[in-house]
């Protein structure tokens, strides 16, 4: 049996928890949120009796007797707790983004390769189906050039505090909803960004938010975006621009009632990806060759193929859903049942002597979290000036990352969580 602690009882809490009482093999032992309305919640939602806890040093105080933490709380709160825990010998879900600003990327960096706990990443964007079926597709379409990756959607929803209208406590947009995009980059590339450009609005959702944008200690979070990225080419030299894949990312933070709310088009040499969400529907498409005979006039119709797979079954994209227990879709499209297959998975192959492989590690995470900050210091338009995120952290906390950052010897850290 896994016992299981959740930390931080909100809207991605209760969704983790309605997965994991699915599983005879898991159990939720803790439950611990400073908020009584969610830890209400989750304890109503949980199987079994969980014991819960308002504070997290209370938690940490049962960490012996926990094998898997799921951090699903603020973001700025996840690098501190990344550190406290994973000091511990258990296993790590841990909620994107891994940090929030350039000072929590350096000290994830810096306790990296010091951390005893085995630590994963929630990117649940690579299994949603119709997106793992465009990357099983990729070999396809020959080398890869182009991406473009575009969201259509609502307003940020109503959270506690409204902590993610809050620049310094989310990150703001490129990091808090678009570390998901930066991280499908990277997985559909198999490369690194080499630079980024970025053009953005800020304050046209001030009403609905109900911030005041004339007041000068609130800088409104990003509405919406258009970011630019080049990603390195396979060798430098004189043809690099040949090499190199170009990505675009397009958010619109106010377009509730498009047709599509994700899209991702990806453009090879010999052909074209398209994946569409909620349709779940990937189109595939082939260049004509020796069909195309006359180059003085367009390729003719029947020239070149078209393929349509159906994600909505997701027998079409996965090979073991029979053996799931009975999940339902969640907010994304059923990628975070796969997501605790996969895990439970690693956790099981770990305890049998193996190595724990995440799917998305704390590396993936960091370095989708720094696309994001890139993003965010590469603003050019207007007034909308880049932004120099200051995590909203507690004293005893930006102590610990200090520690961090200026210590050589790791284990004689002592990282207390703050009473």
């Amino acid at each position: 049996m896994i016992r299981i602690a959740i930390l931080g009882c909100g809207m991605m809490g209760q969704e983790h928890i309605s997965y994991i009482n699915k599983y005879d093999t898991l159990s939720i032992a803790y439950l611990c949120d400073p908020n009584e309305s969610s830890l209400e919640t989750a304890l109503a939602m949980a199987e079994g009796s969980p014991a819960t806890f308002e504070k997290e040093s209370e938690l940490l105080d049962q960490v012996n007797e926990i094998d898997l933490l799921v951090i699903a709380s603020p973001n700025f709160m996840h690098t501190p707790q990344l550190l406290r825990w994973g000091q511990h010998h258990i296993t790590i879900l841990c909620e994107k983004p891994a940090a929030i600003s350039e000072k929590q990327v350096n000290a994830l960096k810096a306790a990296q390769a010091h951390l005893k706990a085995n630590i994963w990443i929630a990117m649940e964007y690579r299994f949603m189906p119709a997106i793992n079926k465009l990357v099983q597709l990729l070999p396809h379409i020959g080398p890869i050039k182009k991406v473009a990756i575009r969201e259509n959607r609502y307003p940020f929803l109503t959270k506690i505090e409204e902590w993610n209208k809050d620049v310094d406590k989310s990150g703001d947009t490129l990091v808090e909803k678009c570390c998901h995009f930066f991280d499908l980059f990277r997985l559909i590339t198999a490369k690194e960004m080499a630079s980024c450009v970025s053009k953005v609005h800020r304050g046209l959702l001030s009403d609905h938010y109900g911030y005041d944008v004339t007041d000068d200690k609130v800088i409104p979070i990003i509405d919406s975006a258009y970011v630019l990225l080049d990603f390195e080419p396979d060798a430098p030299g004189k043809n690099a621009s040949q090499q190199s894949v170009l990505g675009c990312l397009e958010l619109c933070m106010f377009a509730e009632g498009s047709r599509h709310q994700e899209e991702i088009i990806v453009t090879g040499m010999r052909g074209r990806l398209e994946a569409y969400l909620p349709e779940n529907k990937v189109f595939l498409y082939q260049r004509p060759t020796s069909l195309w005979t006359d180059k003085s006039k367009p390729p003719p119709q029947g020239s070149f193929s078209e393929e349509v797979f159906d994600c909505s079954d997701l027998r079409q994209v996965y090979d073991f859903v029979d053996g799931l227990p009975s999940m339902h879709a969640g907010y994304h499209y059923c990628s975070t049942a796969i997501e605790w297959k996969y895990l439970i998975d690693a956790i099981h192959d770990a305890a049998e002597g193996g190595k724990f492989v995440p799917k998305v590690s704390l590396d993936d995470g960091i370095k989708a979290v720094e696309m994001g900050i890139a993003g965010l210091n590469n603003i050019t338009n207007g007034d909308s000036t880049s932004t120099n995120v200051t995590a909203h952290i507690s004293k005893s906390e930006d102590n610990l990352l200090n520690l961090v950052l200026n210590s050589a010897v790791f284990d004689e850290l002592k990282l207390n969580v703050q009473q």
